[in-house]
């Protein structure tokens, strides 16, 4: 293997996630308030060195000029001041006013928030309590006392502002906090002596620092908008300095004669307010984990499909048809691809095991069989699946919603994450049936007790009113299977549903899945990286490599004499009963990055029996009798 020169390994590395700034602006009107507030911010800056008049001098010959009159660009005020100089000094002392009450709000805030959350218990009550009596008061009159009792000012209209916003910072912090407390690196970082301040700053709050900066972004608005209603009041700013409100307020008298006078103070709060909220949303957007990742909208309905070519093939009565299928993922300037071109064949009543190493592509191959595959951001970008006589990747989100869990059943891998935690399994099951059949209510709920049945639950109308949490893994993976069979499905697709459970919970599901295929007629795409599991319940066998089928067959025939190294390797890890002295084989190395794929075989790095030519141009997958065929140009079968 040839090593990448460090630096460019690191810049590819650095390369491949976009940067907090690209996210930013990829989203669009995040970039339009970034760019407004840049400029906002960049003239309350130069606002000292610009050649712009004193604020404060007055000039009543010049009084109430429109704007555009010579030396004055927005006109003068009722004292003849110049509009565009108090404009500009009145900006720069909103926003210094905003920033500042809302570091204020946060820091005590959050400070509040943490110490509550994490001690809890009566220091919890104190702190909390506090905190409601400040929000049992309307957060505006509470700012108009204050400011009476300290007396007009921008100073005391910062200090008013900053108190009534301090419990929004200290409820939201001091939930988190609640919850991240009896958390286990809390609970390991106590064990291993840290001082309660070490774990609060050095465990605790790193994991809400996130929030606090996104409320933050979103209140600074927010506070700039207060402070400019209370110098609206005339409780503010005081004459003769200039703010926004202050401006706002001394030109309230003259709208209907000068309007431009409040006018133009009104809009830039507007777009003051507009610009920092836009920046805010895109703020908390690139925070978040899963928009870190490049994804910069929310999964649609169904997988984005973009496609230059449609392959053909002759049709089949085949279940399931997939031809040339590929799926990739874009993550800044990396593309995965983790489906390569998979071709596959499934006919009624087959039961076909798809395997390989995790990672190796079985999961997203069987997701994009639906368009179940997240976009953003996952692509279908060739292939196509046949499924009732009809490709599916052309099919709109109606006929996708019909087909899953109707034509086709999903069992998932983990039946925890799938069934709803907050609705009994039965009227989970019921959902699934009147979802695709024109059942009453009661019609749906003795089918929804005879699936339970059928799956050999026990005491099955007393577990139709169980919540998921009541039942062991095995009962709720039986459950997801009972929902999967609701609708007599053609094809039932299985994603690892045993690997969770213990090995007689596993043996009871096989054997049932099997049974229940062959009393339906249904086929199934079994998805494993257990050999043992595919020869129990398993007709034929696809093994999965890169994204790749790299080799397909009987089950029987392909455990027995295995023709591409990888599957022979793979068989070698998995112990046989009554060989105690057999020697486990673990494969050496590990498989490729998708987004780095090499030339020719992709198991060529790990292959005992590779070859110059293995690395030279696209290796097909080739037919090695009637019902087999290996992607490989030396299959075992030719070496020996």
């Amino acid at each position: 293997m040839v090593a990448l020169p460090v630096s460019g390994k690191k810049a590819n590395d650095r390369g491949g996630r976009p940067s907090p700034f690209k996210l930013l602006i990829a989203n669009r009107l995040s970039a339009a308030g970034l760019l407004l507030l840049g400029i906002i911010v960049a003239l309350a800056l130069l606002t000292p060195i610009l050649p712009l008049p004193d604020p404060d001098i007055t000039d009543p010959a010049q009084r109430l000029l429109r704007p555009g009159v010579d030396g004055h660009l927005l006109g003068t005020d009722h004292l003849g001041r110049d509009l565009l100089s108090r404009l500009l000094w009145g900006t720069r002392v909103s926003i210094v006013v905003g920033v500042s009450a809302t570091l204020i709000a946060a820091i005590v805030g959050s400070l509040i928030g943490l110490t509550a959350g994490y001690a809890g218990g009566r220091s919890d009550n104190v702190l909390m309590r506090g905190i409601d009596l400040v929000m049992a008061f309307p957060y505006i009159l509470l700012a108009l006392g204050i400011v009476a009792v300290l007396g007009p000012g921008l100073l005391n209209a910062l200090y008013a502002i900053s108190i009534v916003n301090i419990p929004f910072f200290a409820r939201n912090i001091r939930g988190m906090t609640l919850g991240l407390s009896r958390r286990e690196f809390v609970d390991a970082a106590r064990l291993s002596g840290a001082s309660h301040p070490v774990i609060l700053f050095g465990d605790v709050l790193p994991n809400v620092l996130p929030t606090i900066v996104v409320t933050m972004s979103t209140t600074v608005g927010w506070m700039i908008l207060e402070t400019a209603g209370l110098s609206f009041l005339g409780l503010g700013a005081q004459p003769p300095q200039a703010d926004l409100g202050s401006m706002l307020g001394e030109g309230r008298k003259l709208l209907f004669t000068a309007p431009h006078v409040s006018v133009i103070p009104g809009v830039m709060i507007f777009v003051l307010v507009m610009s920092i909220n836009l920046v805010g949303d895109g703020i908390r957007d690139v925070l978040d984990p899963r928009l870190k990742s490049g994804a910069l909208a929310a999964p649609g309905a169904a997988t984005t499909v973009k496609r230059e070519a449609v392959p053909e093939k002759p049709a089949t009565d085949a279940v399931l048809s997939v031809t040339d299928l590929r799926t990739q993922f874009q993550t800044g300037s990396r593309v995965y691809k983790a489906v390569g071109g998979v071709d596959l064949d499934l006919a009624p009543g087959e039961r076909v095991g798809l395997v390989g190493e995790s990672g190796s592509g079985k999961s997203v191959t069987a997701l994009s069989l639906l368009r179940l595959v997240p976009t953003p951001p996952g692509t279908i970008t060739a292939g196509r699946v046949v499924i009732g006589g009809e490709d599916q990747l052309a099919a709109s989100v109606d006929k996708l919603r019909r087909l899953r869990g109707g034509k086709v059943a999903y069992v998932f891998q983990d039946p925890l994450t799938t069934l709803h935690p907050l609705f009994t399994v039965g009227q989970q099951i019921v959902e699934a049936v009147q979802a695709h059949q024109p059942l009453s209510r009661r019609e749906a709920e003795a089918q929804a007790i005879e699936l339970l049945e059928r799956v050999q639950i026990p005491s099955a109308k007393a577990r139709y009113n169980a919540y998921p949490h009541e039942l062991s893994g095995g009962m709720r993976q039986r459950v997801c299977i009972a929902m999967a069979l609701a609708n007599d499905p053609e094809l039932i697709i299985a994603d690892e549903p045993t690997t969770a459970l213990d090995v007689t919970v596993q043996a009871q599901v096989l054997k049932l899945m099997r049974g229940l295929s062959e009393q339906q007629g249904s086929a199934v795409l079994f998805i494993t990286h257990d050999f043992g599991v595919v020869s129990e319940l398993c007709d034929r066998v696809a093994v999965m490599y890169a994204g790749r089928i790299v080799e397909i067959g009987p089950t029987e025939a392909v455990l027995d004499a295995p023709a591409h190294p990888y599957t022979r390797k793979l068989i070698d890890c998995v112990p046989v009963l009554g060989e105690p002295d057999r020697r486990l084989d673990a494969i050496e190395g590990l498989p490729p990055p998708v987004d780095r794929l090499p030339t020719g075989c992709a198991f060529a790095e790990r292959c005992p029996i590779v070859e110059p030519r293995c690395r030279e141009g696209d290796i097909a997958l080739d037919p090695l009798s009637d019902d087999r065929s290996v992607r490989c140009i030396k299959p075992y079968r030719m070496a020996s």
